[in-house]
């Protein structure tokens, strides 16, 4: 949410590759370009704060949202902790509303439900499946949780060791952090493939509650100050544990207990893939996502420059999030001497149409390095496309080369702003390690 979210994120967000039956295309209606389109828009998203709401495996996922209109125009913008994401592809026809959920292949359709009321669906159109996750809002500033027990809130503030178990009983590591507020409360989580990104949501006695909606993911985090009873605790807890659960839309659920620990750290993301044994360079030619073009490392752009490389795709939050940083540093640092080359992985296999995703997110997010078409979305792609490396872990993934074009360097996942300091601390060992490659 590295929403990389990571591969992490992804695996539990598997579960919401989504489309609504009816809204299979991908093309913006017609209508939309007709001044009857803009001002039927206008009367279902009236300007003010919304709270959306995702109802996946009875449970409830809140988000809020802002509308506002200028010259007849609505825009959305989505509303995480701090994060604010603009929307503005929005198109009419008939009764339905279709607000394009950045740039992600994925889209709110909606419809009026009354006074100040939405309903509709939260939908994906690049699943191998059609599914839909039922969407509803209403107007009107309010909590993502409403705080009803009237009992002094428990602090969760601070930092905690957490620990992630899927319904598989497969564990994994995480630490989470958290600012809280009175009620009020933000934070996310680090694992070791990225971070959950802007968490945010409400305290109520000793129970925590705190959402998530970026357009690709829809997550809920929910805990309580100390296990729930009846349970069966079959050995000692620390004091001040929590006992959590974690659900990703229409399917993807998993428990977590956390303690607290200022001191709480992950692995060494410089430390979880690498290259296979004897292998110093990377060899690969992919498609660019430019017509009739192809990139490889070893053509004379990159000649005598450190190269970094990012494995990422469009579909993927924490991919988002380096990119927004990779962009403008890119702009400012290609002058001494450094390429990037995106290595993009896309949930289809039609070259033509990955072409056109990673185009879409270029151009949208003002991307001046080169970007390939690399292959399909998932670990087990990246890792036979790039048969010199050990494994890939996660998207995304940043890997080093030198002048010479030797692999130097192999970063998995990234924290991205959502995580505070850690996010400065990956912005500081980036700059650090091209410092040194350039000195070379």
């Amino acid at each position: 949410m590295t929403y990389s979210l990571s591969l992490r994120p992804l695996l539990a967000g598997l579960g919401l590759t989504l489309a609504l039956g009816a809204c299979q295309s991908d093309k913006k209606p017609d209508a939309a370009a007709t001044g009857e389109a803009a001002a039927t828009t206008a009367g279902v998203l009236t300007d003010g704060t919304w709270r959306g709401v995702l109802s996946a495996q009875g449970q409830e996922i809140p988000f809020l949202f802002d509308v506002a209109t200028a010259g007849g125009k609505p825009t959305v913008t989505l509303r995480n902790g701090e994060e604010r994401l603009k929307l503005d592809e929005i198109s009419t026809a008939g009764d339905s509303t279709t607000i394009r959920l950045g740039v992600f292949d994925a889209a709110l359709v909606v419809r009026a439900d009354g006074a100040d009321k939405l309903k509709g669906a939260w939908v994906k159109y690049d699943g191998k499946e059609p599914y839909r996750v039922a969407f509803a809002a209403t107007k009107g500033e309010q909590k993502l949780f409403p705080v009803t027990s009237g009992q002094q809130p428990v602090s969760f503030d601070g930092t905690w060791n957490v620990t992630f178990e899927g319904s598989d009983g497969e564990t994994y590591p995480a630490v989470g952090i958290f600012k809280q507020t009175g009620n009020d409360v933000t934070g996310t989580f680090l694992t070791t493939t990225g971070d959950y990104r802007y968490l945010a949501g409400q305290v109520d006695g000793n129970s925590l509650k705190v959402s998530t909606f970026d357009g690709s993911h829809g997550f809920l985090f929910t805990a309580r100050n100390g296990p729930k009873k009846p349970i069966d605790i079959t050995k000692e807890y620390a004091p001040n544990t929590l006992f959590g659960d974690f659900y990703s839309g229409k399917k993807g659920h998993e428990t977590w207990t956390a303690v607290p620990d200022p001191n709480a750290k992950l692995p060494d993301a410089n430390s979880l893939t690498g290259m296979k044994p004897g292998q110093k360079k990377l060899a690969f030619k992919f498609p660019s996502i430019m017509e009739g073009g192809s990139i490889s490392p070893t053509d004379p752009k990159y000649k005598g420059k450190v190269v970094v490389l990012q494995i990422l795709g469009s579909w993927c939050p924490n991919c988002m999030d380096e990119t927004n940083f990779l962009a403008p540093w890119y702009e400012k640092n290609k002058s001494r001497g450094v390429e990037i080359i995106g290595l993009g992985y896309e949930r289809t296999a039609d070259q033509q149409v990955a072409a056109q995703k990673l185009n879409k997110m270029k151009q949208r997010m003002n991307i001046g390095y080169d970007i390939a078409v690399a292959g399909e979305a998932s670990a087990d792609a990246a890792s036979k496309s790039l048969p010199q490396l050990a494994k890939v872990l996660a998207f995304p993934t940043t890997i080093f080369l030198d002048k010479k074009g030797e692999v130097r360097k192999i970063h998995t996942g990234f924290s991205g702003p959502g995580t505070g300091k850690y996010y400065q601390q990956e912005i500081d060992e980036f700059n650090k390690t091209i410092d040194m490659l350039l000195k070379e």
